[in-house]
């Protein structure tokens, strides 16, 4: 019985393709896809601490009144 052997690889950080090659990406289309989504996962957090902000202060003052 005869066995083969995988060459070794990565997988995409992005797409999660198998690729040769010491990158994090197979391609840099990729790459940037990645960027765009790790942006706007920045943006999502940000809007998320103001509003809980928001939500914080006004709850202080009704319980101040």
């Amino acid at each position: 019985m005869a066995t083969s052997k995988i060459a070794q690889h990565h997988h995409c950080r992005s797409c999660g393709k198998a690729f040769v090659g010491d990158d994090a990406f197979c391609s840099a289309e990729c790459g940037d896809t990645n960027q765009a989504v790790i942006k706007r996962k920045k943006k999502q957090l940000l809007f998320l601490y103001a509003i809980s902000f928001i939500v914080l202060i006004v709850a202080i003052l009704f319980m101040g009144l």
